[in-house]
């Protein structure tokens, strides 16, 4: 019998691979290891959308891609609504100046 996914805990882990006939298991249904791999944001799975206004000052825009997703408390595992807030290119500049915990979204350097 396979153990329920962590994540989901509806639906029952994959096979990660079989060794002498016997399976072994990942940790995640294919369903819940597939969302993780698509590229899409957590904070955009989470359920959180950007906002046309600036968060900070109330800048409004047409045009979605002038704004970015911050966590508040600097923590980008920590996607609860209260922690995201839509940041303006503008106030993204001024946050970098003033040095707050604010953190952009979804960056994670690759070196």
């Amino acid at each position: 019998m396979r153990k329920l996914c962590n994540q989901c805990k509806v639906r029952p882990v994959a096979i990660n691979y079989y060794k002498n006939g016997k399976p072994f298991f990942r940790k995640k249904c294919d369903h819940c290891s597939k969302l993780r791999n698509t590229g899409i944001p957590q904070w955009y799975l989470s359920g959180y959308r950007i906002k046309l206004k600036c968060d900070r000052c109330g800048f409004a825009s047409r045009f979605q891609e002038q704004f970015n997703i911050f966590y508040v408390d600097g923590n980008p595992s920590n996607c609860r609504h209260t922690n995201l807030k839509t940041v303006c290119a503008n106030c993204q500049r001024i946050l970098h100046i003033l040095k707050l915990p604010w953190r952009q979204g979804d960056l994670i350097p690759d070196y």
